[in-house]
């Protein structure tokens, strides 16, 4: 008897850990920076999704176990019923998990298929993301032609992680901006972490990807893939402005000479 009261208060007592907790915003995330783009929200949301089915599935599985600890522990040398040639109870083992998995397997793909989409409706900015050992250049393009004109272009160098000096690509808020990655040398990641998605950057082959962020700000990037002796200094910046200040960004570059 007490062991049962005090596994109800224990229970109890995580139940309240765990509700007082999920007030908070980063809590509800699970570990996951806040998104700052419709694409990231979704990965957010799978995220939650999956962590959910992992709780009830651990709720299961955990409940069961405390069910034949308390009231199915052995009081006498009687056999107990024999279930292993129960062919309903062994096809419900085998079905079950098939079960979860096709329906994570659903969300992923449909998820997957929705942040990886490219169109070339209302594209606002095109911008032409070059990796090198050991830092980035961004080229600002007219259009998603191949041909298009480079109407800004920024080049980064190699920076101490401590230091603000690092080169920064600029884009507009609630408009759909298309990235295409580029490798000189080795492979590299292109990786944002408030975006929660990274992509690869290879050498002879042109990855694309496309973002409409929805919140403003200044937010650290990266390469996400091992490149070289100076890899931890491959790093930049992504600021998300409004509109008008991205358009007033672009003038500024093309009156400066920016365009090649």
């Amino acid at each position: 008897m007490r062991a049962r009261r005090a596994l109800t208060s224990a229970g109890a007592l995580a139940l309240l850990a765990m509700t007082a907790t999920a007030c908070s915003g980063e809590a509800a995330r699970l570990g996951m920076p806040e998104p700052i783009s419709d694409q990231a929200d979704r990965v957010l949301q799978l995220w939650q999704g999956s962590w959910i089915a992992a709780f009830a599935v651990g709720g299961v599985v955990w409940g069961l176990i405390i069910w034949a600890v308390l009231f199915h522990r052995k009081r006498s040398d009687d056999l107990p019923p024999q279930v292993r040639y129960n062919l309903p109870i062994e096809m419900l083992y085998t079905a079950v998990p098939f079960v979860i998995i096709a329906v994570l397997f659903y969300f992923t793909a449909r998820d997957q298929n929705y942040i990886e989409k490219t169109t070339n409706d209302n594209v606002a900015a095109v911008i032409d993301v070059h990796a090198f050992q050991w830092s980035w250049q961004f080229d600002y393009k007219e259009s998603l032609a191949k041909d298009a004109k480079t109407v800004a272009s920024v080049v980064g160098i190699p920076v101490d992680p401590n230091t603000a000096d690092k080169v920064r690509v600029m884009i507009p808020a609630g408009q759909k901006v298309r990235f295409r990655l580029h490798s000189n040398d080795v492979i590299h990641s292109f990786w944002v972490p408030a975006l929660l998605y990274k992509k690869d950057v290879m050498p002879g082959y042109v990855n694309e990807f496309e973002i409409t962020a929805n919140k403003t700000g200044l937010y650290e990037g990266r390469c996400a893939e091992l490149c070289g002796v100076d890899h931890s200094r491959m790093l930049f910046q992504m600021q998300v402005v409004t509109p008008a200040e991205y358009q007033k960004f672009i003038a500024a570059s093309k009156a400066a000479g920016g365009a090649k």
